[in-house]
Order: structure tokens, then C-alpha cells, then sequence
């Protein structure tokens, strides 16, 4: 029961953990660095993850974040390593796989002083979506057509605010990329099985 629902039940406990260390922030932010609180429109994820606030104060919230970010990314890397023994495709299973294990290792660095190395996950989890949604415009499954598409864009609305400059509007849609791509994760963990994906063609030939 545990395994099976280990992709659910790692993704709640981050969420609860996460939420406990807004409470807990002291304040400040990249807009307002004597701010008081965790404001959503305009504080990072990241900034849980330091020992002290922005503003200067310690922040006894960072433990609860670290933890969080922890279940966070073992429920990322178990999702895409299930997803890898749904696609019919070898070579692509594979590197579902991959992305995976790296996301385990890479996610939590987000939280750690190596936090610019983490990024990386961000990356593999768009390279990973985007494989997934290859797959899913190829079946029947026409909601999560919608869905994936929908999510993707979230990301590439986030990354083109931060090149922009618009803080405000890029945290506002680091919260909207990261509530989209879970709420998506959990539901092509649970609403998708192999026999979805079965019996598309892939470079002209049935695999």
C-alpha cells in the first residue's frame, strides 16, 4: 500500500512541510528585504531554505524546507521511474529513468548552499514532461493532452518573466509551475497504465 501510493504520500508530507516553514519565515524578501512574513506574490521557494531570512533574522523555518524538498524530490525521481515502465519505447524509458534518479539527488540540492547546481533539476523535470507529452499526444488520452501542454506552458511562463525581470510575476508563477507539475504528476501516476501507451507507433513502427 506504501509503495504504491509513495508518489502521493511523498508530495503531501513536502507540501505540509513547506507550508509549515512559510508560517515559520521571519520575513523579507527580493522586493522588500524588511518585509515581515512569507508573502507568495513576492517570496521565493528558496528562500525557506536559508538559515537566516532576507531580512536578518534566523529563519527557524529552514529545517521544515530542507525536509520538505527532501520528500519533494524522492517523490519526483519515484514518478518518473514508474513512468519509465509505461512507455513502450526502450530508449526513452530509459531515460525517463534517468531523469528519475538525477531528480532524487538534484531536486534536494535546490535546498542546500549548492542550491544553482539543483537547478539543473529544473531541466531535467521540463526534459522529462516534455517526453511524457510526446507520448501522451500520441494516445487516447485526451485530457492529459490538455493538461501536459498546459503545464509546460506554466514553465516557459515562468522563465520568461525571470528573463524579463518581473520578479513579482515570476514568483508568482514559480508557485503556479510547481502546483501545475505536481497536480499533473499525481495524475499520470495514478490515471495512466501501460496499456495507454501500447500501442503507439514510434518511427514508423509498432512497439
Amino acid at each position: 500500500m506504501i509503495r504504491k501510493y509513495s508518489v502521493l504520500i511523498s508530495l503531501v508530507i513536502s507540501v505540509i512541510l513547506i507550508v509549515i516553514a512559510t508560517l515559520v519565515y521571519p520575513g523579507g524578501s527580493l522586493l522588500d528585504k524588511d518585509s515581515i512574513g512569507f508573502y507568495w506574490s513576492k517570496n521565493f521557494i528558496s528562500n525557506l531554505f536559508a538559515t537566516k531570512a532576507i531580512n536578518g533574522s534566523e529563519n527557524p523555518g529552514w529545517i521544515w524546507a530542507l525536509i520538505g524538498m527532501a520528500f519533494h524530490s524522492v517523490g519526483y525521481g519515484i514518478f518518473f521511474i514508474n513512468m519509465s515502465k509505461k512507455i513502450p519505447s526502450r530508449q526513452w524509458a530509459n531515460i525517463l529513468k534517468f531523469i528519475g534518479i538525477a531528480n532524487i539527488i538534484f531536486i534536494f540540492l535546490i535546498a542546500t548552499p549548492l542550491h544553482d547546481v539543483g537547478v539543473i533539476s529544473i531541466i531535467l523535470t521540463l526534459l522529462g514532461l516534455f517526453t511524457i507529452t510526446i507520448f501522451i499526444l500520441k494516445s487516447k488520452l485526451h485530457l492529459f493532452k490538455f493538461f501536459c501542454i498546459s503545464c509546460l506552458l506554466t514553465y516557459y511562463g515562468f522563465f520568461i518573466f525571470y528573463g524579463l525581470g518581473y520578479l513579482v510575476l515570476t514568483a508568482i508563477m514559480q508557485k503556479v509551475y510547481i502546483i501545475s507539475s505536481m497536480l499533473l504528476v499525481l495524475g499520470l501516476e495514478y490515471f495512466t497504465k501501460y496499456e495507454d501507451f501500447i500501442q503507439i507507433k514510434w518511427r514508423g513502427q509498432k512497439t
